[in-house]
C-alpha cells in the first residue's frame, strides 16, 4: 500500500515538473501601477496564474507555448464596473418585458456575455437585472457559457414608483403592489428584508436607486428616492453580509444621502456638485461615471420613437451632462473606476468610455488604470486582479497599437487570455 502511494506522489511530482507554460512576448506591457510602458518582457503563465514577468523575451521550454505579441501592447484584463449584462437597447425594449420569458432573457444574454469578453473586458460588474444574470454568472464560472467573470445585484432596490420599480409606466391593473421580494421598498424594514432577499437569490452587491433615473418610464429623473433611514438600512444590511452597496444617481441631494449612509460607489453622478464631490473624498467613496450611456442616450432620444416621450425628454436634458460631470470630478480628485452602463448601448461598445475620459484631461494610462487596477480595487480583489503580477490570475489582453500614444486602439483588442485560457487570439 505504501508503494502504492509513494508511486502516485512521484506522479504527481513528475507531472507538476512538466506542467506545461505560456510564454507570451509582449513587444509593449503597461504597468498599471507605475502608468508606464515597459518593452520587451515576458509574461510566463501557468494554470491559471502569471508564473513570471521579466525583461527580454525568454525562450520556451520543449512542450510549452509561445505566444508572439511583439508588435502588441499587453495590458491586464480590462474590468468595466457598470453594465446590464441581460439587455441592449432597442427601440422595442419597453414592450419586450410583456413578450419575453426569463428563458428568451437568458438566450440574449448569451451572446452580450460573449462579446463583452472578446472587446476585452474579463470582469463586469453587472449593476441590475431580471435575476437571469445571477444565473449567467453561475453557467460562467462553471464553464458553461463564455463571458466575461461578473459580480452582480441581481435585481437593484427602489421605492414604490422609483426607478427600479418593474411596474412603471403600465397599465394600472398590471402595477400591482411589488415588495421587497420584488426589490420594491417603503421604510427601513423593507429595506433589511430586500438586502436579506437578494443575497439569498445569490446576488453579490447591492444596488439601489437613489434618485429618478433616465430610461424608466417614470416622470422624475432626478429627485432623491430614498429617506435617509432607508439608505442608512441598506448599508448597513449589506455591511453585514460584508458585501457592498452602488447608489445609481442623477441629482445631488439624493448622492449627499447615499454618501452619508456609507455607500461604496456613486454612479453616473451627473449633477454632482463640488461639496459632494469633497464628501466622497473625505468618505472614500468610488465615482463610476458612465459618460457612454450619457452621451448615448443623448443621441437615441434624437430618433422619432426610439423612447417613449417621457424617457426622450430626460434623456435629452440629462444624458450628455456626465461627460463634464465627469472631468470637474477628476480633477478635483474624486476615485474614479472605469463603468460603462452597456446595455444602454450596445455591448462590444465598453470601449468608448476611454474616448469619453480622455476628451475632458484624464491621461491615456490613467484612464486604463481606472479600468484595471481601480476596478479591482472598488470589487476588492485586487490581491487577485487588476495588474500583471506574479501570483495573480491570468487575465490578460492586447491590442494592436500603442494606447499611451492613442487610445482609440482599445476598440480592437486582438488577444484575450482569462484564467490562463487563451479566448481570442
Amino acid at each position: 500500500m505504501k508503494k502504492i502511494l509513494l508511486s502516485g506522489v512521484v506522479l504527481m511530482l513528475s507531472f507538476t515538473a512538466f506542467a506545461q507554460k505560456t510564454y507570451i512576448h509582449a513587444g509593449r506591457l503597461i504597468d498599471v501601477k507605475s502608468k508606464k510602458v515597459l518593452t520587451e518582457q515576458t509574461i510566463v503563465v501557468e494554470g491559471d496564474k502569471i508564473l513570471s514577468v521579466s525583461a527580454g523575451y525568454q525562450n520556451s521550454g520543449t512542450g510549452d507555448t509561445a505566444i508572439d505579441l511583439k508588435n502588441a501592447t499587453v495590458m491586464p484584463g480590462l474590468m468595466d464596473m457598470h453594465v446590464h449584462i441581460e439587455s441592449q437597447t432597442s427601440p422595442t425594449r419597453y414592450v419586450d418585458g410583456f413578450r419575453d420569458n426569463e428563458a428568451d432573457v437568458a438566450y440574449k444574454a448569451l451572446p452580450y456575455a460573449h462579446i463583452t469578453l472578446m472587446s476585452g473586458f474579463t470582469t463586469v460588474r453587472d449593476l441590475g437585472g431580471s435575476g437571469v444574470n445571477i444565473a449567467l454568472r453561475n453557467a460562467i464560472n462553471s464553464g458553461l457559457v463564455l463571458g466575461p467573470r461578473i459580480y452582480t445585484a441581481g435585481k437593484s432596490i427602489a421605492p414604490t414608483g422609483g426607478h427600479a420599480d418593474p411596474t412603471n409606466g403600465v397599465r394600472r391593473d398590471l402595477m400591482r403592489d411589488p415588495g421587497p421580494d420584488e426589490g420594491v421598498i417603503n421604510g427601513d424594514d423593507d429595506a433589511r428584508k430586500a438586502v436579506r432577499q437578494a443575497v439569498k437569490y445569490g446576488s453579490d452587491l447591492i444596488k439601489v436607486t437613489a434618485t429618478g433615473g433616465v430610461l424608466s418610464v417614470a416622470r422624475d429623473g432626478s429627485a432623491p428616492q430614498f429617506q435617509q433611514d432607508e439608505l442608512d438600512a441598506v448599508v448597513r444590511t449589506a455591511k453585514d453580509f460584508g458585501i457592498t452597496v452602488a447608489a445609481h444617481a442623477h441629482g445631488d441631494e439624493g448622492m449627499k444621502r447615499a454618501v452619508k449612509a456609507g455607500i461604496h460607489s456613486i454612479e453616473h453622478g451627473t449633477m454632482m456638485t463640488e461639496e459632494t464631490m469633497d464628501m466622497m473624498i473625505a468618505a472614500g467613496t468610488w465615482y463610476v461615471p458612465t459618460v457612454t450611456a450619457g452621451m448615448s442616450a443623448a443621441e437615441y432620444a434624437k430618433i422619432p420613437g426610439y423612447y417613449p416621450p417621457v424617457v426622450r425628454d430626460k434623456a435629452m436634458n440629462i444624458g450628455a451632462q456626465i461627460q463634464e460631470t465627469f472631468g470637474k470630478a477628476y480633477k478635483r480628485g474624486v476615485k474614479i473606476a472605469f463603468g460603462t452602463d452597456a446595455g444602454v448601448f450596445p455591448h462590444g461598445e465598453n470601449y468608448r468610455e476611454f474616448l469619453y475620459m480622455t476628451e475632458v484631461g484624464m491621461p491615456n494610462l490613467e484612464a486604463i488604470q481606472s479600468a484595471t487596477l481601480n476596478a479591482a480595487q472598488l470589487l476588492g480583489i485586487e490581491a487577485k486582479l487588476g495588474t500583471i503580477e506574479v501570483g495573480k490570475i491570468a487575465d490578460i489582453i492586447a491590442v494592436s497599437g500603442n494606447p499611451d500614444e492613442d487610445i482609440k486602439v482599445m476598440k480592437d483588442v486582438t488577444f484575450v487570455m482569462k484564467e490562463g485560457k487563451v479566448y481570442k487570439q
